[in-house]
């Protein structure tokens, strides 16, 4: 079993920052790709960006410039450091491992976080 866990979520201004972090535990051989993604009520939830085990990485054009991903394999985290946010980035921002194997050889498997509330209002 593998969970994911998030933090760093809450409320700012516009123009502020925060930082989303990310853990897998449980029992982890390798994980391909780590992202985050987003959700508001009533829309499907969006790629924001993801981070490869190599480190190449791809984000949302509306990100771009003002978010910035980043992944330590050893202890098998990921991060999403947010700047200069805007009332449109506040949505649920779930945490995602793909390409996970839990051993050798086992299949590849996909995981998601239960998710943490950012909201950007003045």
């Amino acid at each position: 079993q593998v969970q994911l866990v998030e933090s760093g979520g809450g409320l700012v201004q516009p123009g502020g920052s925060l930082r989303l972090s990310c853990a897998a535990s449980g029992s982890i051989f390798s994980i391909n790709v780590m992202g985050w993604y987003r959700q508001v009520p009533g829309k499907t939830r969006e790629l924001v960006a993801r981070i490869g085990s190599a480190d190449s990485t791809n984000y949302a054009d509306s990100v771009k410039g003002r978010f910035t991903i980043s992944r330590d394999n050893a202890k098998n985290t990921v991060s999403l450091q947010m700047n200069s946010l805007k009332p449109e980035d506040t949505a649920v921002y779930y945490c995602n491992g793909d390409g996970v194997r839990t051993t050798a050889w086992s299949r590849l498997y996909n995981f998601w976080g239960q998710g943490t509330q950012v909201t950007v209002s003045s």
